[in-house]
């Protein structure tokens, strides 16, 4: 549905940064290098990174706000940049792209403020209010539907911006940083706005943000961004088979550092998907080869709506390496680890090494 190929682009410095790393003579920056991804049609699409990971300007040009400096924008498989300005209006109608930078209309209630996009398109009232309607309980809002935004918490006035943006039925809602910096309550009321919309309305959604636990809850598949670089990209479930992945590592339970292991037969992290795999693929290895599990570190999670559970596990039995295979055979997603030494390296010292290497890579 909507793709960037080899995509990298440069921004101008401040006079003060001139002088910074990467900066050119020119007085500008990479922020993008080379990246491509794909966000499939009907997805719930995440661009994880720290500040600075080039999501928000990577997130402008898939919204066709910005020009990348080479590489190709694709939507539904056309190269935007060689249509003509109207083919591109066009294909800009069909994508909805919402910030923290949105501004509404302080004088209009937040229904007005909603119906704003539908007066200059030209629907009639009845048409305006019927929409309207629908975009203020969709988001959750009947009951401050005529509250002007200085009434809202920046959390609602943030769902009213959505609304507006999915007035006039785009296919792709992109959003940057719209739950950053809320209350938890708040944040989570623009994620239910946004899963009802992905649900109800049938469109695309694409969110970027610094919050892997804005990811854990509502993505199917996530890309990973570290300065200006693209680290990994793929469906989540499929990400997290790969326990090393920047992905699971933002996401998953951590299992922390067991100083002594020395007293088990066996140690592994053991990732289980899915609400039989958690409920009972643990206890039947046990039964089945006669050993003991012991929980060493790790948690239950849920990615979306489905159950996810990481555990540190140390088995103790003659066939304890056995019953960690078996675990992997049924379904989990297994790691031996070494009883000497099994510190894990943070995930911000890897979104920084992975950089890096790539940097290294392309240099």
């Amino acid at each position: 549905m909507l793709s960037a190929d080899h995509i990298s682009k440069s921004a101008p410095l401040s006079p003060a940064a001139t002088g910074a790393t990467g900066a050119s003579a020119a007085g500008t920056a990479r922020t993008l290098y080379d990246v491509t991804i794909e966000v499939p049609e009907g997805a719930r699409s995440g661009l994880l990174g720290p500040a600075g990971a080039g999501k928000t300007t990577l997130s402008a040009i898939l919204g066709l706000c910005e020009h990348p400096d080479s590489g190709v924008v694709r939507v539904a498989g056309t190269d935007v940049a060689a249509l003509s300005p109207a083919g591109r209006r066009e294909w800009r109608g069909a994508i909805a792209r919402v910030d923290t930078t949105y501004v509404l209309h302080p004088e209009r209630t937040a229904a007005g403020n909603v119906a704003a996009p539908l007066e200059r398109a030209g629907f009639d009232a009845p048409a305006r209010r019927r929409r309207v309607a629908e975009l203020i309980d969709l988001i959750g809002l009947n009951r401050g539907a005529a509250w002007r935004p200085a009434e809202l918490t920046e959390g609602q006035r943030r769902r009213v911006a959505l609304a507006r943006a999915l007035a006039l039925r785009p296919s792709v809602l992109i959003t940057d940083g719209l739950t950053d910096d809320l209350p938890a309550e708040q944040s989570g009321a623009v994620l239910a706005a946004l899963d009802r919309a992905w649900a109800e309305l049938g469109v695309t959604v694409l969110v970027a943000t610094t919050d892997a636990g804005v990811v854990r809850r509502f993505c199917d598949h996530v890309s990973v961004l570290s300065g200006g670089r693209l680290l990994e990209s793929g469906s989540m479930l499929e990400l997290l088979a790969d326990q090393n992945s920047y992905t699971a590592r933002s996401v998953l339970p951590a299992v922390g550092h067991a100083e002594d292991l020395a007293g088990f037969d066996a140690v592994a992290d053991v990732v289980l998907v899915g609400h039989a795999t958690v409920g009972s693929l643990l206890p039947d290895a046990g039964a089945r080869f006669g050993v003991e599990l012991a929980t060493l570190g790790g948690g239950l999670t849920r990615i979306g709506d489905t159950p996810v559970a990481r555990f540190r596990l140390g088995v103790t039995g003659e066939q304890a390496t056995a019953a960690v295979r078996w675990i992997g055979e049924r379904g989990g997603y297994v790691s031996e680890l070494d009883p000497v030494d099994t510190r894990l390296p943070g995930v911000h010292d890897l979104l920084a090494e992975g950089a890096r290497e790539l940097a290294g890579t392309a240099a």
